[in-house]
């Protein structure tokens, strides 16, 4: 639980109740449909990277890594987003990707 941000431990100790039902929402769409694991994860660090959400980026960055994805992936899905969101914007969401993958850079 270290590596959760602070604010999202302190949500989970202060509000466990809520914390267990965002839990619950996150697995059952999760198993709404046919997508894979693999799949998913592509999808929810894009869907993080086009609304700009720095720490939901850093989040499924880690997720993507664990279902499988390669930095190489992950890092084409930054630059698939250039023409769609915007060089600036996707230049942003590939920094903080980069702070998941290249932390030593």
């Amino acid at each position: 639980m270290k590596d959760l941000p602070k604010q999202y431990q302190k949500f989970l100790k202060t509000y466990p109740e809520t914390a267990d039902a965002y839990y619950r929402l996150g697995e059952t769409v999760h198993n709404a449909g046919p997508l894979d694991t693999k799949a998913r994860a592509l999808v929810k660090l894009a869907l993080s990277a086009g609304a700009q959400l720095e720490g939901a980026v850093h989040s499924h960055t880690r997720k993507a890594l664990e279902a499988g994805l390669s930095k190489e992936e992950i890092k084409q899905i930054m630059l698939l987003a250039i023409p769609t969101i915007g060089f600036p914007s996707a230049m942003a969401a590939l920094s903080w990707v980069e702070d998941i993958t290249d932390p030593e850079e």
